[in-house]
């Protein structure tokens, strides 16, 4: 067989080829576009004889290397993920550790030669691209929406020194609404409970009214007067944020539609379970990609980080915790886990009583908080997977009664 591993960049990729003697027959650097693409298959062809077949190694098949990893598979060449791990722990394996795209090609090259067998196979698919496209951008979206309610608090601070005591939600629909209308107390003067209670009235369909703007007034009041030089600049800078923040929310909700649109066409019944909705399940899609790659949960496990490290020498061996795996997806499960033992705010009812019970138990075993959370990850990992494979809804296990208590 020849190998060839390739090092990606934005603009251009560097391809190395090695025989099964690790010996390198050639190297060949071309553009990441579609239209040089051939250029890559052309060259292994050189050094394919009469019985060869030639396997292709890429770091990155979501990112740089996607569009590479698309064009071999459609050629019909075996394509294979290489871990970046992997590759940079073969480079620094040497006694002199150098850095070029060339060694690091060939670094792919050798890791693909000698793990073959474990490696996955590249599989490229739109649908889940589409999604975790659409997942990022609502995460920058998100990021920036928390940004400009931030600087808001900032302003209103020096506007409003009361202003935490006006609405529950300072972006609510009707809190934005207020601080567009009145961005500074001056805009108040003159208004009477009345006319302030007819503006709430409308905004948040009757559920305020006379006694919260009466309240405002009074908060006001005792606040004093706030008003400072070049106000008008200050109450545009607070205008502007409030469009600012709709804007954003807009946006997101726009995403999140084309976000369902597309789990749709998957089929998963994810949202079945306690503490995923649809961005929850499109952050586990995103991360996951295609579940057919993990032929067990435990893989799924190694790949999220979750499964322990096993160290030992001699008669002595310990399971460490692994900082290894894909960091996103351990976060995103280590979220469900904490929402599955949340409790609701009346009644202090367990939301999921299942996991509720299961974490007691390892509490009583002598677990930590963390280490009984991790466990309810492990789990957790468990059911997502048989959720994505089977595609079929969450059902509570039922509790006994003395473990429910």
């Amino acid at each position: 067989m020849i190998y060839v591993g390739v090092d990606l960049h934005k603009q251009h990729h560097t391809a190395v080829m090695i025989d099964c003697w690790n010996k390198k027959l050639g190297e060949i650097k071309f553009d990441n576009k579609p239209s040089s693409f051939p250029l890559l298959v052309k060259e292994a062809k050189k050094y394919t004889k009469k019985g060869m077949s030639v396997v292709y190694g890429l770091e990155d098949v979501g990112g740089f290397g996607r569009a590479l990893a698309v064009y071999l598979t459609e050629s019909g060449c075996t394509v294979k993920e290489v871990n970046a791990k992997l590759a940079n722990n073969r480079r620094k394996s040497h006694v002199t550790v150098q850095k070029s795209d060339s060694w690091d090609a060939e670094c792919v090259a050798r890791v693909l030669k000698d793990e073959l067998p474990h490696l996955p196979d590249a599989k490229p698919i739109d649908l889940y691209w589409a999604i975790s496209q659409l997942v990022t951008q609502r995460k920058w979206q998100a990021k920036s929406l928390t940004g400009m309610v931030k600087r808001l608090h900032q302003q209103l601070g020096y506007h409003y020194p009361s202003y935490k005591a006006f609405f529950s939600q300072i972006d609510g629909k009707t809190a934005l609404a207020f601080w567009h209308r009145f961005p500074s107390p001056i805009h108040l003067n003159g208004m009477t409970t009345g006319e302030l209670a007819a503006f709430l009235r409308v905004l948040s369909h009757n559920g305020l009214s006379t006694k919260k703007a009466e309240q405002i007034l009074t908060l006001v009041a005792a606040d004093g007067d706030t008003t400072r030089d070049f106000q008008e600049k200050r109450d545009f800078i607070v205008r502007g944020l409030v469009r600012n923040i709709r804007f954003y929310e807009r946006e997101i909700s726009r995403i999140e539609q084309e976000i369902g649109s597309l789990m749709v066409q998957l089929g998963f019944q994810l949202e079945t379970m306690t503490g995923i909705d649809l961005v929850t399940a499109a952050e586990l899609v995103a991360e996951i990609g295609d579940i057919h790659r993990f032929a067990t949960s435990d893989k799924l496990a190694r790949f999220a980080g979750i499964a322990p490290i096993a160290v030992g020498s001699g008669n002595k061996h310990r399971n460490y915790k692994s900082k290894q795996g894909n960091r996103e997806l351990h976060d995103i499960l280590k979220a469900l886990a904490i929402r599955q033992i949340a409790v609701t705010r009346t009644k202090k009812e367990p939301r999921n009583p299942y996991f509720y019970s299961y974490y007691e138990q390892k509490l009583a075993a002598g677990k930590t908080k963390q280490q009984a959370i991790v466990c309810i990850m492990r789990k957790l990992v468990n059911v997502v997977h048989y959720l994505m494979r089977t595609k079929a809804a969450y059902v509570m296990p039922v509790v006994p009664e003395k473990d429910a208590g």
